[in-house]
């Protein structure tokens, strides 16, 4: 690749793109919305709200000078992070605190960077997070699901037309924005059937002294915050 080709393809990625048509939002954030909210397109979807978790996870513990052991995903739409440190104090705190917040603030970026008009770059950004939390992912299903994620994110990003790229980016979005609300409902009616005994929320609980119902509801608060912001600057277009 000259030096030529290299400038033009920092040129695109960094580079804006016009505004989409105001449908595509609407219709990428039905669509999102319809895959949170039916059983089996959730099921299936929230691998990729899992590999933010986790990732989040990762990402703190690495801020907070933690030894990141490696990432797990599971089938079944669990994820492990295992790291080692302190168990106490202010960096295993941020660490457990960052799964729930980490798909809301992952989703808030990103539509704060589709409002800037760079699709382009968010699709390379996305590569290069995943990419990242590719080499620390320790099992084959977490491997092959991260791979995956990227593969489809490379491929829009290479092949795919401006508007493919731009419905790719607004879809995903708007489902990291509304797919970070349900776990942590989900995380709530666990708790209260007592089966969320070694939740992050409960985690935190036995850390602070303070509720695991009030880490659950800061989770809330978060992911709704960020819903809330993130889908105005979305319907910019319209």
């Amino acid at each position: 690749m000259d030096a030529r080709t290299l400038d033009e393809l920092w040129t695109a990625v960094t580079g804006t793109q016009p505004d989409p048509p105001g449908w595509l939002a609407l219709a990428t954030g039905a669509a999102a919305l319809l895959t949170v909210l039916v059983r089996p397109l959730w099921r299936i979807a929230r691998n990729a709200v899992t590999i933010a978790h986790e990732g989040g996870h990762g990402l703190a513990a690495l801020a907070t000078n933690r030894r990141l052991v490696g990432i797990r995903l599971h089938s079944d739409t669990s994820g492990l992070t295992l790291s080692y440190g302190r168990a106490t104090g202010p960096g295993m705190l941020l660490t457990l605190a960052a799964g729930y917040t980490a798909p809301a603030l992952l989703g808030l970026g990103c539509a704060a960077l589709l409002a800037a008009d760079r699709v382009t770059l968010l699709l390379w950004l996305a590569i290069a997070l995943l990419l990242a939390l590719l080499v620390r992912i320790r099992n084959a299903y977490g491997f092959l699901s991260v791979l995956l994620t990227g593969g489809a994110f490379f491929l829009v990003s290479w092949f795919g037309s401006p508007e493919v790229q731009a419905g790719f980016a607004y879809l995903g979005t708007w489902f990291l924005l509304l797919g970070a609300v349900r776990p942590v409902l989900e995380l709530q009616r666990q708790r209260r059937d007592g089966q969320g005994h070694g939740s992050d929320a409960d985690q935190l609980a036995r850390l602070t002294g303070v509720p695991g119902l009030a880490w659950t509801a800061l989770f809330l608060i978060t992911a709704l915050a960020a819903l809330a912001l993130g889908a105005n600057w979305l319907l910019r277009p319209l």
